[in-house]
């Protein structure tokens, strides 16, 4: 609901700039509507608009990429589960306990993972005590040949490499567009909407192209605040991959 929220502040907030500034064409006298004044308030809402504009670019960009990101470490675990399980598969029946054990933890980890992204503060990792459990029973196998003892240093190798994606996936968990920031870039819309109004008369085609234009920013931010939350909202990355992942381990 957050980024909900916020758009809709910002579309409240830059419609009534504009609605704001053509109040006020009524009740300042023509002294202050003059050319050379147009000129100056022009001048400066156009810097403000390019750097609102080259702004608004980089946080879409900015966005996408961490959307991107997160993505493919979701990605990234889901192969190291696959390939973990079938690395315990092939040490032997001695590992048949851990492959149930990783059966069973998979789905609290989507949880975990689901979680964090949708929490709206920081939290410390935490190791979970199934986890410390897998890890101890993979340490205490037994190989009896070299082939086992090697594929054991694989199972642990990849456990590794897991702990790593799963580790890099919890650092970006959650928010990273700081609400001052935000504050600051509708300002700078509502500025320039004001602006906009504070030299038309209030017709209709006016009004509705003021709504358009507020709908469309409040909209951008929408889109950069959904995408900054992968594991919420509209562009929920779906977990469906990893949870597929386990009907072939059910074996």
């Amino acid at each position: 609901m957050r980024p909900l929220i916020i758009s809709a502040i910002a579309f409240a907030l830059v419609l009534g700039a504009a609605l704001l500034g053509m109040y006020f064409r009524k009740v300042v006298s023509a002294d202050h509507l003059r050319d050379d004044v147009k000129d100056v308030v022009r001048l400066s809402t156009g810097l403000i608009g390019t750097i609102a504009a080259l702004v608004l670019g980089l946080l879409i960009a900015s966005a996408k990429s961490s959307y991107d990101a997160r993505a493919t470490q979701f990605k990234q675990i889901t192969a190291n589960v696959i390939f973990l399980y079938l690395l315990l598969e092939q040490y032997g029946p001695d590992a048949q306990n851990l492959r149930t054990m990783l059966r069973l933890g998979v789905p609290l980890m989507i949880e975990r993972i689901t979680n964090e992204g949708r929490s709206g503060t920081p939290a410390p990792y935490e190791t979970t005590s199934e986890a410390q459990r897998f890890l101890a029973r993979v340490e205490e196998l037994k190989p009896n040949s070299e082939s086992q003892r090697l594929v054991q240093a694989r199972i642990i190798n990849a456990i590794v490499q897991l702990t790593q994606s799963r580790l890099a996936l919890f650092t970006q968990a959650h928010e990273s567009i700081p609400a001052p920031f935000l504050a600051i870039l509708i300002f700078w819309l509502a500025i320039i909407f004001a602006s906009f109004g504070l030299f038309v008369r209030p017709v209709a085609v006016v009004v509705i192209t003021f709504v358009v234009g507020a709908m469309s920013v409040s909209g951008a931010l929408f889109l950069i605040l959904e995408m900054d939350q992968p594991f919420a909202g509209i562009f929920q990355i779906s977990s469906e991959t990893l949870s597929h992942a386990l009907a072939p381990l059910a074996n």
